[in-house]
């Protein structure tokens, strides 16, 4: 077994890589803290999956430095590299028992210290007494927990999880997901994990680096890319959004169409572009007077369960589709399908 090392952090710096013509990855520098949980979150073909297989030494960048703690692990093998990986296909050896697929990390360690290490990593993933069983006798939501003993087992000083969750049911991975944080959290271990799923990434990570075309557009916590998205692919791939196309009226205000809309101090000061707003900022009826307060038609209502999603066009913009998000109980407010809408200044960025 390694050495316990948990907590170190790594460091990414320049990494390229290439496929022939296609530049998979394109500059990339991260820093991960100590103990931190990061996320590499994009659609796919961004190179999420790429850097961390660059990271694992399964991929070799072209150019570019890997860092764990202090210890350049560039060019190192994967054997070399100290750390344990989460498969999305769990990767379980289904000839081998529970016991045996934990185990087969802990080479050079004695009998008796492996019978303790593999019975420490089922009480922590809480499947003490699946030692006997095959992976087959398992659920998908018991395998990953052994795939991730498995993982732990070595004591690695960083753990890589390359899409856990997407094999399973969605009221499994919920559960995962937060079992699995609390457990990071717990081991203090430091962790990249990759996804394409919105809602994992915001759930587990204490910071997530936003990638497109190879390059990372955002590196910042959950709430700054919601937020304060820093690019307009953020603002689409993160959350829903509305766009609407504007030309600067002068420092603190914008035209869209035949409306002027007052915008907050210190945003960009783009003579065009489009203004970007969530649609959980706009209010619907406000009952008291609000700024930017415009007269709208509802195109259309959804119920989602703990909120409903209403489409509209603002009277000025006719043809241009919007949304906003209400409570269910702000329905009865509506009253007609002509409504007023605020689109508060804070709540509007600019894009150029």
């Amino acid at each position: 077994m390694n050495p316990a090392t948990p907590g170190a952090p790594m460091k990414v710096r320049g990494i390229h890589k290439r496929f022939g013509a296609f530049t998979a990855l394109n500059d990339v520098t991260l820093d991960v803290a100590a103990g931190e949980l990061v996320c590499l979150l994009g659609p796919s073909g961004c190179g999420k999956t790429t850097l961390l297989r660059c990271i694992a030494g399964l991929e070799r960048q072209d150019r570019g430095t890997l860092y764990i703690g202090e210890r350049d692990i560039s060019e190192l093998p994967p054997q070399a590299r100290d750390y344990g990986i989460l498969f999305q296909s769990y990767a379980l050896f289904p000839n081998l028992t529970v016991e045996a697929n934990i185990a087969y990390g802990l080479s050079g360690a004695g009998r008796d210290q492996v019978r303790q290490r593999v019975g420490d990593m089922l009480a922590l993933v809480g499947l003490l007494g699946s030692e006997k069983k095959y992976p087959g006798q398992l659920s998908g939501g018991q395998q990953q927990r052994v795939a991730l003993a498995r993982a732990l087992a070595p004591s690695p000083s960083l753990l890589l999880l390359d899409e856990p969750m997407s094999a399973l049911d969605a009221r499994v991975r919920d559960h995962l997901c937060g079992e699995l944080r609390q457990l990071q959290r717990q081991l203090g271990i430091t962790t990249v994990m990759v996804t394409h799923n919105q809602d994992e990434a915001m759930l587990m990570a204490d910071r997530i680096a936003v990638m497109n075309n190879g390059r990372v557009e955002q590196y910042a916590t959950a709430r700054q890319i919601y937020d304060r998205p820093a690019t307009p692919f953020v603002a689409e791939f993160v959350g829903q959004g509305n766009w609407l196309p504007f030309q600067r009226h002068d420092d603190q205000h914008a035209r869209v169409g035949s409306l002027n809309l007052r915008l907050a101090p210190g945003v960009d000061k783009a003579p065009s572009g489009r203004l970007f707003c969530r649609p959980e900022a706009i209010t619907v009826n406000p009952v008291v007077h609000e700024e930017n307060l415009f007269p709208a038609k509802v195109q259309a209502i959804t119920f989602l369960g703990n909120r409903c999603r209403m489409s509209f066009e603002l009277a000025a913009l006719p043809g241009h589709a919007l949304l906003a998000e209400l409570a269910p109980d702000a329905m009865p407010r509506l009253g007609s399908q002509d409504i007023w809408v605020a689109l508060p200044p804070q709540s509007l960025q600019v894009f150029a």
